[in-house]
């Protein structure tokens, strides 16, 4: 015997995954720009981890 339409199992995901609000959803077009500004920035950490480096090594001299 099958169960009747009262048993029928529904999706606990609906309910417990976060949603992303509209404002801050990027457009398809715009994801390029998005990592390009990010890899830029990473760029610059790097620079100014490096030129605090070399001034770390010359203080200790």
């Amino acid at each position: 015997m099958g169960r009747g339409n009262k048993h029928k199992s529904r999706s606990n995901n609906k309910n417990s995954l976060p949603q992303t609000p509209g404002n801050l959803k990027i457009e398809p077009a715009n994801v390029s720009e998005e990592f390009s500004r990010e890899l830029a920035e990473h760029g610059d950490v790097k620079a100014k981890h490096e030129l605090r480096v070399a001034n770390h090594r010359k203080k200790n001299k």
